[in-house]
């Protein structure tokens, strides 16, 4: 009876749907995680180095996270499963980097920051009921069916884009004088030595709020598990990302850095208070003279909580379903329902989001910034560790003697991005060691929390490996190269990607010559430039 009433019909055998289609992945690529991050710590960064070094720090990150992004791509394309880069690190490394990288994203959560960012909208309500009051509805549409996730993360992330597209567009113009009677400040917050503010320590310092923002890029691969036509769908999201880096960040980064001085109390500073004040995005609009709008847009900004809620419960759910069916995790979070839904799974992605009722205990402040620098860690390792796996999935594939042209997707300039993916994250790590380690005042905290993730991490692989080498008596730990596994839920098998294409290529010819005889000439036009974007 109690299987009944919480997870349904859901069993081993069945499996996910493949529902998710090529619009629905592209958006998610494109702003499907633009949330909380964005919102929230990238006012941190401007307040804790100055505009500059803020703007410098998401450029590296951009770079970092676009390698990150192609590199996990090429092996998306090809293997679209749930798990991902998990999956990849069990199959091309070892079981031991996959369990460790599963537990390791699943642990990162986005809730509390959507408690956060409300507070502006309405005080006299606490975080917690307003985490109650995101988690229902999110939770109750993950049941449904993976279509209802894509439907309704394409529009969040449509409404995100063009928001932050108007913000960007308002915030310039007022910063130009463009706005009739309010003077814009120009460049005045990067002179006079305000642009880089607290050196190289205070620079470091902005990498944990960049890992933050752009956390969640890798997203559109667990989404291919769940996507049709993955070899097609994929490369496309994939691409996209670019454009989201470019324009979401970077522009988002030097609008915000432009407008409000670092030392603008309205800055959010997360470290040095257990209260958040309001989003940056707000103030640009409230100073360019829209504070009518304010609601409007912490409207948009709930939106954007929403999703990043949404995406937060689809990733933690298929991650831990993966883990499961891998052996990783306890059987029962690997049973799906007829609808292709993890219910378990989700069961316990939900009592685990209820951790944010801790923050009307500590104060919102301070369990989002431990969450910051937990999540920020964890993302750093989990990117660094995707240049390692990609290295030996290349390796693998070069071992066996299979042909590039198999490859759905093939990363540019091989392997450059994979090993300066690597490289970065050792840079990276080191340089925010240095900083909680010569940052004023002295506080054992700030090496507690830059090192936290480092300790999980390193537990989850050492502990799987005395459990795979005493408890299940393997003595090879690495898998052999000529035995990576590299056909099991691949897209087609060896020598069929050529011919696959072949024949999309005529039925796309077909086509545009059937649209042609019907005069649909300005159809076939559109649909050629569609492809040559894509």
């Amino acid at each position: 009876m109690w299987k009944r009433i919480l997870v349904g019909n859901a069993s081993e055998q069945n499996e996910t749907k493949r529902a998710m289609k090529s619009r629905h992945l592209t958006m998610i690529a494109i702003g499907g995680t633009i949330g909380t991050g964005i919102f929230l710590s990238a006012g941190s960064a401007i307040a804790t180095a100055g505009p500059a070094s803020a703007l410098f720090s998401y450029f590296i990150v951009g770079i970092f996270c676009y390698a990150v992004v192609i590199s996990l791509g090429e092996m998306a394309a090809y293997i679209p499963v749930s798990g991902t880069f998990a999956v990849f690190g069990t199959r091309f490394f070892s079981p031991a980097l996959g369990f460790t990288l599963g537990w390791n994203y699943w642990l990162q959560c986005e809730l509390t920051a959507a408690a956060v960012i409300l507070q502006f909208w309405d005080p006299r309500i606490t975080a917690w009921e307003w985490a109650l009051i995101i988690v229902t509805p999110i939770f109750a549409m993950q049941l449904i069916h993976v279509r209802v996730y894509g439907e309704s993360e394409y529009w969040f992330a449509m409404i995100k884009v063009l928001m932050i597209i108007v913000f960007i567009f308002v915030g310039l113009i007022y910063d130009w004088g463009g706005v009739h009677g309010r003077a814009g400040p120009g460049l005045a917050n990067f002179r006079n030595g305000q642009a880089f503010v607290g050196g190289f320590s205070a620079f470091a310092q902005t990498f944990v709020y960049a890992f933050y923002s752009y956390g969640g890029v890798e997203l559109v691969s667990l989404a291919a598990g769940e996507s049709a036509s993955p070899h097609k769908s994929v490369p496309r999201a994939i691409r996209a990302t670019f454009f989201r880096i470019v324009i979401f960040y970077i522009l988002t980064i030097l609008t915000i850095g432009l407008n409000i001085n670092y030392q603008d109390p309205t800055l959010l500073s997360s470290a040095t208070s257990s209260n958040v004040a309001a989003s940056p995005v707000t103030v640009v609009f409230q100073r360019a003279g829209f504070g009518a709008a304010a609601h409007v847009i912490n409207a948009v900004l709930l939106t954007a909580v929403l999703s990043a809620t949404n995406s937060c419960f689809y990733a933690s759910s298929r991650m831990l379903l993966s883990m499961a069916r891998a052996g990783h995790a306890p059987r029962i979070f690997g049973w799906v329902n007829s609808r292709g839904v993890p219910v378990p799974a989700l069961l316990l992605s939900l009592a685990v989001s209820f951790v944010t009722f801790l923050t009307t205990i500590w104060g919102e402040g301070v369990v989002f910034t431990w969450l910051l620098d937990l999540t920020g860690i964890s993302s750093l390792l989990v990117w660094g560790t995707i240049g390692v796996i990609s290295l030996r999935f290349r390796a693998a594939w070069r071992a066996q003697g299979r042909s590039l042209s198999d490859l759905p997707y093939r990363q540019p300039i091989f392997p450059i991005l994979p090993i300066a993916t690597v490289v970065l994250s050792i840079l990276m790590f080191a340089a925010q060691g240095y900083s909680s380690v010569v940052q004023q005042p002295f506080s054992p905290q700030n090496i507690v929390a830059t090192y936290i993730g480092l300790v999980v991490y390193i537990a989850c692989y050492i502990g799987y490996w005395i459990y795979e080498r005493f408890w299940l008596g393997q003595t090879t730990h690495l898998v052999p190269l000529l035995e990576v596994d590299l056909d099991t839920d691949a897209v087609w098998q060896p020598g069929g990607g050529e011919k696959l294409r072949a024949q999309e290529a005529e039925a796309r010819e077909k086509r545009d010559a059937e649209d042609l005889a019907a005069g649909k000439r300005t159809k076939v036009m559109l649909r050629k430039v569609g492809r040559y974007v894509a």
